[in-house]
């Protein structure tokens, strides 16, 4: 189906997922690609948030727990812009969406009637919110937003402002921070010794490279779970997420079809035997590409014990071993996050680059 506006010739279409990157229908995907790039690039200054094909691939083709969708926009039968809807199937409140237009494209049109088409979707899915973010420079200049958290500020930028006219609410500042892993790491293991020390006995490291072991499935399935509960998420409306092992073996099973590998350093809680924190860090195919960091928890009945230093200190020194050309970690946490992000800064995690997370209850 395609939406036609008469005014500019612009066309939206859905674009086709193809079976594989070398078929002839796969153009559309590489372009899609290559747009989100570019505006990474233009939003942020950095490369640090470009993807390839290959990595993004699997997880457009596996419907089975989110489905991610990009409508195409053309004038003249050239790509101007694009969006991507995102949902998770077994969460039913809220979809993400990801809007992309260049600034040379900006200003005609272009973005309104994306955001317009991605709304429609949005509500004939049955979902009440909708949820997006913009990307912003460390070297913020100009008129600056506050989330309703108080923490953190982001600049009014074109699609900030068009968030904000279109309704949406600014509802949590994330920082982009980077670790030079080509420094000394001596620190680092002294800094996992003392955290070691003060957690005592009670928690152990455990360790391992996807796919997860079979035997760690269900309690990694529950720990991951507890993302959608024990993180910051400002004033986000978040659905408490279902895991189990099957739907922990098809998240590992689109990651390694992507070409990446990853890395999870977690502690276990000995009596119980279930996992208390977690870390997780990802790199591509390119071996000398930079190392993205997932998901980091501690779950909230066990903080206090210098969990969340275990599991960063234990996966940047195993990450050393296992990815040692890639030059740097980057990793998004909320402004709001001070435990986290005061072991970020103790650890030399520096701020790169900020986001600002955006919510809309439709009617």
């Amino acid at each position: 189906m395609s939406t036609i506006d008469a005014l500019t010739a612009l066309t939206i279409v859905e674009m086709t997922v193809p079976g594989r990157l070398d078929d002839v229908d796969a153009a559309d995907f590489h372009a899609s690609v290559a747009l989100n790039n570019a505006v990474c690039l233009n939003d942020t200054g950095l490369l640090d948030l470009q993807s390839t094909a290959e990595e993004l691939l699997p997880h457009w083709q596996d419907r089975t727990d989110t489905v991610r969708r990009t409508l195409l926009a053309r004038e003249g039968g050239v790509l101007v812009g694009a969006i991507t809807l995102y949902y998770a199937v077994a969460e039913p409140t809220s979809a993400e969406i990801d809007l992309m237009v260049l600034p040379e494209n900006w200003g005609r049109g272009i973005e309104q009637a994306l955001l317009a088409r991605a709304e429609d979707e949005v509500r004939q899915l049955g979902r009440s919110v909708i949820q997006s973010w913009t990307l912003h420079r460390a070297d913020r200049t100009g008129a600056m937003l506050t989330p309703a958290t108080g923490w953190g500020e982001i600049p009014r930028s074109p699609l900030a402002a068009l968030l904000l006219d279109s309704g949406y609410a600014l509802e949590q500042v994330e920082r982009t921070s980077a670790f030079d892993l080509q420094g000394d790491l001596t620190p680092i293991q002294s800094a996992l010794d003392a955290a070691l020390a003060v957690a005592g006995e009670e928690y152990r490291v455990v360790e391992w490279t996807l796919p997860t072991p079979p035997e760690r499935r269900d309690g990694y399935a529950w720990a991951l779970s507890r993302m959608s509960t024990d993180a910051p998420s400002g004033g986000l409306e978040v659905d408490e997420e279902t895991w189990d092992a099957e739907r922990i073996a098809r998240r590992d099973a689109r990651f390694l079809d992507g070409g990446q590998t990853v890395s999870v350093a977690a502690v276990e809680h000995v009596p119980t035997g279930t996992l208390a924190a977690f870390n997780e860090l990802a790199i591509g195919a390119d071996p000398e590409g930079v190392t993205h960091q997932y998901c980091t928890l501690v779950l909230k009945e066990h903080r206090g014990h210098r969990l969340g230093i275990v599991v960063k200190c234990a996966n940047i020194l195993r990450w050393r071993r296992i990815a040692p050309l890639s030059p740097r970690i980057s990793t998004f946490n909320a402004e709001e996050n001070r435990p986290m992000l005061d072991i970020n800064e103790a650890l030399g995690f520096a701020p790169v680059s900020y986001a600002g997370a955006w919510q809309k209850r439709l009617a």
